[in-house]
C-alpha cells in the first residue's frame, strides 16, 4: 500500500476535525478526496505530509510512519498545499533550482520536471509576472522535483480558467500514470475525469469510499414529473421499482428508481390509468454532484 491511514483522530480544543477515519490506497490509483468546507481534508492531507501530527492513529506511507520516519515520509511524499507558498520576486528557473539544491537534485532531473508540467516557455519569467495556472505548475514542478512516489494535491485547480483547468487536468492524468495521488477539489467535473475512486468526506467521518466506475454502474434513476392535479405520495408508491418520491413544490415531485430501465413510460402509464394529466417528465439521472450533496447536508 503506498498510504495506510488507521483511525485516525485529530482534535483542536473541543472540536473533532477528524474522527477515527481510515482508508488505503494502492499504488498508481488516483484518488479524489472531497468533502464541504471544514469537513477535514485539509487536516488529513497535513498529516499526510508530517505538517501536522495525529492525535490519535496510524498513518504509513510507503511503509514508513508519519510521526516515527518523518524525514522517510518527506522523501517519498510530493505536497502542493492548497494556498501555493512561492517566492513572487523570484524567476521561475530560480526558484526550481533553489528547491533542487535543498534535495540535491540534478541539473538533468530540473530539466526532466520543467519539461513535465509545461514551464519551458516560462522559465526567464518572475513568478508574480506569471498567471495562476502557471504558478500550479510551479507548485507541481517543485513538488515532483525529487521523484515522489505519491502526491498530495489540495485544491490544485482553484481559480484557473476553463483553458488552465484542461491543462492541469491532463498533467495530473499524465503524472498518475506512475504515481499515487491523492487529489482533493470542490469541482466534481475533475474528479470525473482525472479520479479512479472517490472518497467523500463530511464533519470529519467518511461517507463513501468506492471506485468511480461503481458509482457510476450504480446510479439511481431521477425523474423530475408534474402532474395536473395535487398526488399524494401512497399513490406514487404503486409505481414500479420506485425508492424515493419528494415533493419539490405543488404537483412537482423528484421520483428516483432502482433500475437503469426508462421508467417515463411507466409514470405516463400510472398518471393515464390514474385520471391524471403528465405536464413534465425530466430525466435527471444521480451525479457524482447530486451524491456529493446528499452526503454532506
Amino acid at each position: 500500500m503506498s498510504i495506510v491511514v488507521e483511525n485516525i483522530t485529530k482534535t483542536y480544543g473541543n472540536q473533532k476535525a477528524l474522527d477515527a477515519i481510515s482508508f488505503n490506497i494502492n499504488p498508481g490509483q488516483i484518488v479524489g478526496f472531497l468533502g464541504p468546507n471544514g469537513a477535514g481534508k485539509s487536516t488529513m492531507m497535513k498529516i499526510i505530509t508530517t505538517y501536522t501530527a495525529p492525535t490519535e492513529g496510524t498513518v504509513i506511507i510507503n511503509g514508513h510512519n508519519v510521526i516515527t520516519e518523518p524525514m522517510l515520509v518527506k522523501k517519498s511524499v510530493g505536497y502542493l498545499p492548497e494556498h501555493n507558498p512561492l517566492y513572487l520576486d523570484m524567476y521561475v528557473k530560480e526558484y526550481i533550482q533553489f528547491n533542487a539544491s535543498i534535495h540535491g537534485i540534478t541539473k538533468n532531473r530540473i530539466k526532466e520536471v520543467v519539461e513535465q508540467v509545461g514551464l519551458i516557455p516560462e522559465v526567464h519569467k518572475k513568478i508574480g509576472q506569471l498567471s495562476k495556472g502557471y504558478r500550479q505548475r510551479v507548485g507541481l514542478a517543485v513538488a515532483l522535483l525529487h521523484d515522489p512516489e505519491v502526491l498530495i494535491l489540495d485544491e490544485p485547480t482553484t481559480g484557473l480558467d476553463p483553458n488552465q483547468l484542461v491543462e492541469i487536468r491532463n498533467l495530473i492524468k499524465e503524472i498518475g500514470k506512475t504515481k499515487t495521488v491523492l487529489f482533493s477539489t470542490h469541482i466534481m467535473q475533475e474528479v470525473e475525469a482525472v479520479c479512479d475512486r472517490v472518497i467523500i468526506i463530511n464533519k470529519g467521518q467518511i461517507v463513501i469510499d468506492k471506485k468511480l466506475s461503481e458509482l457510476k454502474s450504480n446510479k439511481n434513476q431521477v425523474i423530475e414529473v408534474a402532474f395536473d392535479l395535487r398526488v399524494e405520495e401512497q399513490l406514487l408508491n404503486q409505481i414500479s421499482k420506485l425508492s424515493k418520491a419528494i415533493n419539490i413544490h405543488d404537483n412537482t415531485w423528484q421520483l428516483t428508481f432502482n433500475t437503469s430501465k426508462d421508467m417515463r413510460p411507466i409514470i405516463f402509464d400510472f398518471a393515464h390509468d390514474n385520471g391524471l394529466k403528465l405536464l413534465q417528465s425530466q430525466l435527471k439521472n444521480e451525479d457524482l454532484e447530486s451524491l456529493f450533496r446528499s452526503l454532506t447536508k
